[in-house]
């Protein structure tokens, strides 16, 4: 996919290297054979395999040399990478190619290395909201007492401090902050399930299994299989767009303080103009706007996803392969830019 995020000039702009990283396709896919050879170890571990079988099998699935033209062959045809992945870590494996992927369906697998990928991005989430929070404070003491003019409906109204807009600006990070941490547990977890998500294939083993996986994992097993119960996703993308939406708040009421005849806000910086030199274009914080509308637009994407037939669904899952990470991405690349653009404030309100 065509990506401003990693385009050869548009991701001057927008690109955000730590969450590039964790979405790369380099790491999902060492997500995949992590969460491959986490499940053969665990099934040595309730035994289900022996368990020097399940550890020659997990050694040959670490040890694995990554093949992108096999997935990407496999999932044109299969529509998905794991049928391939899995024939490729059986070749690995040899005579214990039987501990490889056994009681397992492609979705445990490719949502236990997603759930892998939401703790890292709330990692990062987590970070770029304390710093925008740190950097707000840094803005209030330094300009907070100042005299600025309160607008409604973009109209002059009563006089207001600066630092009752940058508090309008920090109210919500709290508020995202406990979102965050209350959902996490729901997202990072694990996904077993099996051919239909009844985990019939593994059979007695079943709650043995999760917590073998858990343990290795560091992720929650789940009372049961989430393969068509899709709320969690969702409600991820709307933390998402939350974040990425009060960073535009921040970016559009520095755009219109920064307006030539307002200037109640100036910036460090700023992008120049090809026809007018004597500019100086608010882009950072024109971004944010950007970044927002985009959020807002892609969660109803994965609000569709919310739709799957039965007990999975092709169209709704892949649905999710094509919005989340670059939702991701822009959530994390608005909370960075959000904290860089208070940092380059240089005034805000009257002396």
């Amino acid at each position: 996919m065509i990506s401003v995020f990693d385009h050869p000039w548009l991701g001057g702009l927008f690109g955000d290297a730590a969450a590039q990283a964790i979405w790369s396709p380099e790491r999902q896919l060492g997500h995949l054979v992590s969460v491959e050879a986490a499940w053969s170890r665990a099934l040595g571990t309730v035994g289900r395999v022996p368990p020097d079988t399940a550890a020659t099998a997990a050694a040959a699935i670490a040890g694995w040399t990554h093949d992108f033209d096999l997935l990407r062959q496999g999932t044109a045809r299969d529509g998905l990478p794991v049928p391939a992945l899995v024939r490729a870590l059986k070749d690995a494996a040899g005579d214990a190619a039987g501990a490889v992927h056994a009681g397992a369906t492609s979705q445990d697998i490719m949502d236990t290395a997603l759930a892998l990928t939401l703790r890292e991005t709330s990692d990062l989430l987590e970070e770029r909201i304390a710093a925008l929070e740190a950097a707000l404070a840094v803005l209030s003491d330094r300009f907070g007492t100042r005299p600025l003019m309160g607008r409604t409906r973009m109209q002059a109204a009563t006089r207001i401090t600066a630092g009752d807009r940058i508090g309008a600006w920090a109210d919500p990070l709290p508020r995202h902050r406990a979102r965050l941490a209350e959902l996490r547990p729901r997202v990072e977890r694990l996904q077993v399930g099996g051919a239909s998500g009844d985990r019939a294939a593994l059979g007695a083993d079943a709650d043995a299994m999760m917590s073998a996986l858990s343990t290795e994992l560091g992720l929650a097993p789940a009372d049961r299989a989430w393969h068509a119960a899709r709320d969690g996703v969702a409600e991820y993308a709307s933390l998402l767009s939350l974040l990425a939406g009060s960073c535009g708040k921040i970016g559009q009421d520095i755009c219109l303080m920064a307006q030539q005849g307002v200037e109640e806000v100036e910036l460090a910086g700023g992008g120049g103009s090809s026809a007018m030199p004597h500019k100086h274009n608010p882009v950072r914080a024109e971004l944010l706007v950007t970044l927002a509308r985009s959020a807002a637009t892609d969660v109803s994407g994965l609000h569709h996803a919310l739709v799957h037939e039965q007990e999975r669904s092709g169209a709704a899952w892949s649905l999710e392969w094509m919005i989340l990470p670059g939702l991701a991405m822009t959530a994390a690349r608005a909370l960075g830019l959000a904290a860089e653009v208070v940092g380059n404030v240089k005034r805000i309100g009257s002396a």
